[in-house]
């Protein structure tokens, strides 16, 4: 099957994106065909595939599309539409979700596709074996940050500078408490930077899209919670080495011993600033933290 026409999607849904409401539909077929793609090139589970922000489907179609292409190598158009895995969009717009309910209607009666109308932050999410999807900008981060610690593979779109963040490594001005903490949770990379004019309406900014694969830490944190916490402590002082780091954000780690941390500690690590720390110095220091610094565990 060919897959459906981005413009003719937003034409029969009768809108127009909204920039101030975070909406910038991606409307070029090359870049909507290539994002499949990036799960297929590490053979991940594509059995479930969530997608947040659904908007008028031209991604969703897609998706699908992963299911019905292998059902129809046995030249059954009808199988076709029962064969293959399911997609489950969000969409927090209640105008898009109808439409996506109407558009979509033969595959949520084939239970292809399901859709939830509401914000990907708060609803309940189902049990995913991937996620691809084009995000809202605005809660970028907070809606990687649900989905990272899920620990399945994902591919989504950003703005370029975030996604630039994400990758970063020590040392570079762009490494930061997103680095350590995305790089805690998957190998991420840039597969596929994506120009403005690929959206309607553009854009303020480029965007990128990021392929996280999940894996376990090479170091041990005891506490996830206070080791994130401990990371984004030092990073709001970036520019003080840590050991005035450590002192001076006591406050936000929780440490109720913070002298005390930065007497057991290295002298060496605590010259350094938080920026020169990869995530398995942090992971070290956090651990050390933890057991003679006295942190708030609530």
């Amino acid at each position: 099957m060919n897959p459906r026409d981005p413009d003719a999607l937003i034409a029969r849904a009768g809108v127009r994106g909204d920039p101030d409401r975070d909406q910038h539909f991606l409307v070029d077929d090359r870049v909507l065909d290539r994002l499949p793609t990036y799960l297929e090139e590490i053979d991940a589970d594509a059995s479930h595939v969530l997608e947040i922000g659904g908007g008028t489907g031209a991604l969703t179609d897609r998706l699908l599309s992963m299911g019905r292409d292998a059902g129809t190598d046995a030249g059954d158009g009808a199988a076709a539409e029962t064969n293959g895995g399911h997609v489950t969009v969000v969409e927090r717009d209640r105008e898009l979700a109808a439409f996506l309910r109407e558009e979509f209607a033969r595959e949520i009666e084939a239970d292809r596709l399901s859709v939830i109308e509401g914000d990907a932050l708060s609803v309940d999410l189902p049990a995913f074996t991937a996620s691809v999807s084009n995000l809202p900008y605005g809660v970028s981060s907070e809606i990687a940050f649900r989905l990272l610690p899920e620990g399945r593979p994902l591919v989504l779109m950003f703005q370029r500078e975030f996604a630039e963040r994400m990758v970063a490594g020590p040392g570079t001005s762009e490494y930061g408490r997103l680095s350590v903490s995305t790089q805690h949770y998957a190998d991420v990379e840039i597969v596929e930077s994506v120009p403005k004019e690929a959206f309607s309406p553009p854009p303020a900014v480029q965007s990128a899209v990021i392929r996280a694969v999940p894996r376990e830490p090479d170091y041990e944190v005891d506490d996830e919670e206070f080791f994130l916490r401990f990371v984004k402590a030092l990073f709001t002082q970036r520019r003080k080495t840590i050991r005035n780091a450590i002192r001076n954000t006591a406050h936000i780690s929780g440490l109720s011993e913070p002298d005390a941390v930065v007497d057991a500690a290295d002298a060496d690590v605590l010259r350094k600033r938080a920026d020169a720390m990869s995530p398995a110095a942090f992971a070290e220091l956090a651990q050390l933290a933890l057991e003679v610094g006295a942190p708030d565990r609530e």
